[in-house]
């Protein structure tokens, strides 16, 4: 599968997330979009987003994302995201993503996470030794503009995600004994 627009990937998870009855705002939607990005690049090796995620100072965000949802601020968002071309106006839907795996990945997150808090989803991204932490620890010392999460970054830092008992995660850094892949 060719990478797809990240907005195409957000209304996957807005269309999951709403069958199974969650609230999602855009912080939320942020962070299980990320979720989703890591597991197919750790169990998978399919870097299906096109462009990067950067650091914010609550997680990782996806710009196009965050731009598509921000007139939602904290609320819940109660509509997909639409293309709009600037030269006439006109609004179009993303194609629907058909492809199994990325659905599978998808459903598979947003059940196991869909239900916990933005602040718990934001302290699982924040993970120490997971790639956001890694970013902005090394941004005093190595230029890294727009502070880009690289998929490297993420594959090294969520070798391991948890698929699991819901875990308290502050200071606790990821190992072997406790895997994130299920």
């Amino acid at each position: 599968m060719k990478q797809v627009d990240a907005r195409a990937l957000a209304n996957l998870i807005l269309s999951a997330a709403w069958e199974r009855g969650f609230v999602v705002s855009n912080l939320k939607l942020q962070k299980l979009l990320f979720l989703c990005h890591a597991f197919l690049l750790v169990e998978k090796d399919r870097d299906v987003v096109r462009d990067e995620f950067v650091a914010w100072k609550y997680g990782p965000v996806h710009r196009d994302v965050y731009d598509a949802f921000k007139k939602f601020g904290a609320s819940p968002i109660d509509d997909f995201a639409a293309r709009v071309n600037p030269a006439t106006g006109k609004t179009t839907t993303f194609t629907p993503i058909r492809d199994q795996v990325v659905q599978d990945v998808v459903n598979r997150v947003v059940a196991f996470y869909g239900n916990w808090t933005p602040g718990q989803l934001v302290e699982l991204t924040h993970a120490q030794g997971g790639p956001w932490d890694i970013v902005v620890k090394t941004a005093s010392t190595t230029a890294n503009v727009g502070l880009r999460i690289s998929k490297e970054a993420i594959q090294g830092g969520y070798k391991y995600l948890w698929f699991g008992a819901k875990r308290d995660l502050k200071g606790e850094e990821p190992h072997e004994d406790q895997p994130l892949v299920a």
